[in-house]
C-alpha cells in the first residue's frame, strides 16, 4: 500500500512515496522540504522527524560507559533481535577513562551515521564549582548542589564559575566540531532531566533557574563556537508534577527543536504524560527520550507523535524480555536501522 504526499515549493510539486512498512525518503527531496530550527538552519534528521510523526517511530539503544565501548548495547540489542536500533546514543560522561576516551565515542557516532543511523549524545557534565574528572555521587560529582550563590554565579556572564562551564563546554565543542566537519547532524540533549533534583543543574525552576543555564548553553554552542550540526533536545523526567513542569522549565521555543519525556514513574506510558508533552511541543516533533521498559506497539498507535524512544542501556534488558524487544523491533509501527536506508543519504550496512 502507498500513500502519496504533494509538497509545493516554489511552483514545483515534489512527489513522495511512502510504503506502509517502512519510509523512504528521497534525498533532494528531503533537502528542499526541511523545516528549519530555531536558528534557521536545515537538518535532514528534524525533517525525518516531522515526517514519522503520527505514523513511525524509531527505536532507540544508549550507549553508557565506558566510552572505549560505545556501540556495547547497540550491538546487544542485534544479538537479542537480529535488529539494529535505527537510533544511537552516546554520552561525553564525567570519569577520567571515559573522557580520555570521548574521541572513540564520536568516532563511532560517525560509524553509526554513515550507517544510516539517527545520532543522539547527551553529557553527564561534572559540577564546575568542582573538579573534572569527577565521580558519579560523593558530594563533588554529578549528583552534588551548587548554593544559590554558586548558582546565580555560574549564570553570571564573565564570573569565574561561568567562565569555568564555558571552558567544559569548550571542551566537548571540539569532539561535536569533528562530527560537524564529517556532516553528522546530533540530537543533543545536554542538562537533560531539568525539573530532576538530583544532578547539580537540575532541579531550579524559574527565570533564572536551570532553564537559563540551558539558554546559556545553547547560545555559547550556536552561537559563539559555531556548531551547526546540533539539534536541540530539551527534555524533562515524567514525575507527578511533570504539568506545571513543562512549564517552569521550559527555556522557550526559540531555544528547541524536539521536546522528549524520560519515562521512568511505574505508572508508565500514560495518556496523561503524552498528552502534556504533545500540548507542550505544539507542531514540534515529541520522543521518549530515555526509558527502561520499552512502550509497546499498541501503546505507540495510541500515543503515535513519539518520533522514537531510547532505551537506557542495562535497564532494557531488566525491565524487557527478550521476547518482548523481538516483537516491538519487528512491529511495523517501529523502526529500525535497516528500515531508516537512505534517510540521511547513507545506506545501512551492518
Amino acid at each position: 500500500m502507498k500513500r502519496t504526499i504533494f509538497y509545493i515549493i516554489t511552483g514545483t510539486a515534489v512527489i513522495l512515496s511512502l510504503t506502509a512498512c517502512k519510509v523512504k525518503t528521497d534525498t533532494t527531496a528531503a533537502m528542499a522540504t526541511m523545516p528549519e530550527n530555531a536558528t534557521g538552519v536545515r537538518f535532514k534528521t528534524l525533517d525525518y522527524l516531522y515526517r514519522i510523526s503520527g505514523t513511525k517511530t524509531i527505536a532507540g539503544i544508549h550507549n553508557r560507559e565506558p566510552n572505549a565501548s560505545p556501540a556495547r548495547w547497540t550491538e546487544e540489542i542485534y544479538k537479542t533481535t537480529g535488529q539494529y536500533p535505527g537510533l544511537w546514543s552516546g554520552d561525553f560522561l564525567f570519569q577520567e577513562e571515559n573522557i580520555a576516551n570521548r574521541s572513540l565515542m564520536i568516532e563511532e557516532a560517525i560509524r553509526q551515521w554513515e550507517k544510516g543511523a539517527v545520532i543522539n549524545i547527551m553529557w553527564h557534565a561534572c559540577n564546575p564549582a568542582f573538579e573534572q574528572p569527577c565521580d558519579w555521587n560523593n558530594g563533588k560529582g554529578v549528583l552534588s548542589n551548587l548554593d544559590d550563590a554558586q548558582w546565580n554565579e555560574l549564570i553570571t556572564d564573565g564570573t569565574a564559575l561561568n567562565i569555568r562551564w564555558k571552558v567544559m563546554m569548550d571542551e566537548v565543542a571540539v569532539h561535536l566540531n569533528v562530527l560537524k566537519k564529517h556532516g553528522v547532524e546530533v540530537l543533543w540533549r545536554p542538562l537533560h532531566e531539568m525539573n530532576q533534583g538530583k544532578f547539580w543543574w537540575g532541579g531550579r525552576p524559574g527565570e533564572n533557574g536551570t532553564r537559563k543555564l540551558y539558554q546559556i548553553t545553547h547560545d555559547y554552542l550556536t552561537h559563539t563556537k559555531g556548531l551547526t550540526n546540533l539539534i536541540w533536545v530539551w527534555n524533562v523526567q515524567d514525575f507527578p508534577n511533570l504539568a506545571t513542569d513543562v512549564n517552569l522549565y521550559n527555556p522557550g521555543d526559540t531555544y528547541w527543536d524536539v521536546a522528549t519525556l524520560d519515562i521512568y514513574d511505574q505508572s508508565g506510558f500514560t495518556p496523561e504524560k503524552y498528552s502534556i508533552m504533545a500540548g507542550v511541543a505544539g507542531d514540534k516533533p515529541i520522543a521518549i527520550g530515555e526509558c527502561g521498559k520499552y512502550p509497546t506497539a499498541a501503546q505507540l498507535e495510541a500515543q503515535p507523535k513519539w518520533t522514537f524512544f531510547m532505551g537506557w542501556s542495562e535497564l532494557v534488558y531488566e525491565k524487557n524480555t527478550e521476547e518482548d524487544l523481538r516483537e516491538l523491533l519487528a512491529n511495523e509501527r517501529v523502526l529500525t536501522l535497516d528500515q531508516l536506508q537512505g534517510w540521511n543519504g547513507y545506506k545501512s550496512t551492518k
